[in-house]
């Protein structure tokens, strides 16, 4: 507590004057690029990996970077404050790019790979249901990068499953139809502190340097 009230006066004093009109036109609303759903882990700080300054970007965060997919009737299976972001964002916001991006390390990879059903707290093993189609994927054999640890190579391929519960929702699916809207896939190496984006050509993660950085740039040509 004691390093963050100093944040906050250290930020009033040295940093808060360089940001004063930026902020003040905010106050009158915001339009960010993109929609980035991450994990609740306070090692993963996207505004400072992305470089992005406040209004960049809409974000979600949850312990494991989880997305509950969305039922027939329109309404998500789990939590509704994920569901109400991602309605907000592209609805209001009309953002036009989602990221997920999950990490290395991560204690709900972790749980899920040790058995959920054993750990004590209620909520928390309820939440960890939605990364066991995961778990399930990699204990049939499926791999993206053999050289990681099984519950990183678990944080990989949650990833894209909640990619997967993400495309259930109609309003997504919509704006996928019409070329509104595109999603992305991240992975965050806290030991690096590199970023990983998934090249589905290639069928992995790759480090987003330049030559990656450029193609992802060429898809963002959406309408």
């Amino acid at each position: 507590m004691k390093k963050l009230i100093n944040g906050i006066t250290d930020f009033r004093r040295n940093i808060l004057p360089g940001y004063r009109e930026t902020f003040a036109k905010l106050a009158l609303g915001q339009s960010p690029d993109a929609l980035f759903i991450a994990c609740s882990d306070s090692r993963v700080v996207a505004n400072l990996f992305a470089s992005t300054d406040p209004g960049d970007v809409f974000v979600i965060r949850n312990v494991g970077n989880m997305i509950p997919p969305c039922s027939r009737n329109g309404y998500s299976v789990g939590d509704e404050s994920e569901a109400a972001a991602i309605e907000f964002s592209l609805l209001t916001l009309k953002v036009s790019s989602i990221i997920i991006c999950g990490h290395s390390e991560c204690g709900a990879m972790q749980g899920i790979l040790q058995n959920r059903l054993t750990i004590s707290s209620p909520n928390l093993r309820s939440w960890l249901q939605y990364g066991e189609s995961a778990l399930k994927k990699l204990n049939d054999g499926f791999e993206i990068n053999k050289g990681l640890k099984p519950h990183n190579q678990l944080s990989q391929i949650n990833v894209l499953e909640q990619k997967i519960h993400m495309e259930t929702y109609p309003i997504v699916q919509e704006l996928i139809k019409q070329n509104k809207l595109k999603i992305y896939c991240w992975w965050f190496d806290i030991a690096t502190a590199d970023v990983y984006s998934y090249n589905e050509k290639e069928g992995k993660f790759k480090i987003l340097d330049d030559e990656e950085a450029a193609l992802i740039l060429s898809t963002l040509e959406v309408k």
